[in-house]
């Protein structure tokens, strides 16, 4: 079975920091494209963070640009978001994706694999 869980979410003051990590398990996804989404309260699920198959090409949405780095370990088969400088706006439920391509994609309907997401509360 193949799963994907994520891990590292919690409470932080705004300004602070949290890493997320995401454990694959049931099969390597060391030729896939990765991802994390957000889903805030009332909103759609968003991509903030993808990354290519060898971690050589990233995404980042405008909104946590220069805050956010996305990482990956191939041999562990699992990939990481550090978040820094958190604001309260990014408070959301996380949610670890993996692709069918290698190349990171930006659409959601490219990612077959979630996990169960982690929550994400900033407070100001």
């Amino acid at each position: 079975q193949v799963q994907l869980v994520e891990s590292g979410g919690g409470l932080v003051q705004a300004g602070g920091s949290l890493r997320l990590s995401c454990a694959a398990s049931g099969r390597s996804f060391s030729n896939n494209a990765m991802g994390w989404f957000r889903q805030a309260p009332g909103k759609e699920r968003e991509l903030i963070a993808a990354l290519s198959w060898s971690g050589g090409a990233t995404f980042y949405a405008d909104s946590v640009k220069g805050r956010f780095t996305i990482s990956r370990d191939n041999a562990k088969n699992t990939v990481d978001l550090q978040m820094n400088s958190l604001k309260p706006e990014d408070r959301a439920v996380y949610y670890c994706a993996a692709a069918r391509v290698s190349g990171y994609s930006t659409q959601a309907r490219n990612y077959n694999y979630w996990g169960q997401g982690t929550q994400v509360t900033v407070s100001s």
